[in-house]
């Protein structure tokens, strides 16, 4: 099995309590398809740098997907006809990085 690091952005439309369960969702489905879901990471609502279908918003979250490449393409497929996500993206890393990412230490910041 390999390992990705899977982003997608949902509706501003939507709140982030069905956002955190779209998550849920979207790990159970994953389990019950062979994979390990190891974090997992809600960014918030940011500003996207472009509009996206008339969007200028979105909710953000991180998966840690440890599984076959089988259950990758079929998440995507999902992603792609879900009305609630507007972008996805799917990136094959070398290892997991259990360690709050980037996005998560900038929280405390002010800048």
């Amino acid at each position: 099995m390999a390992f990705y690091e899977h982003v997608l952005i949902s509706r501003p439309d939507i709140s982030p309590a069905q956002v955190e369960s779209q998550i849920e969702e979207l790990a159970d489905w994953l389990k019950n398809q062979g994979a390990k879901v190891g974090k997992t990471e809600y960014w918030g609502l940011r500003n996207l740098s472009y509009p996206i279908n008339k969007q200028r918003k979105g909710h953000y979250s991180l998966l840690n997907i440890d599984g076959p490449a089988e259950a990758i393409h079929e998440l995507e497929r999902r992603q792609r006809i879900s009305d609630d996500v507007i972008r996805y993206m799917t990136i094959k890393v070398e290892q997991l990085d259990d360690e709050p990412s980037a996005m998560m230490g900038r929280k405390g910041r002010k800048d």
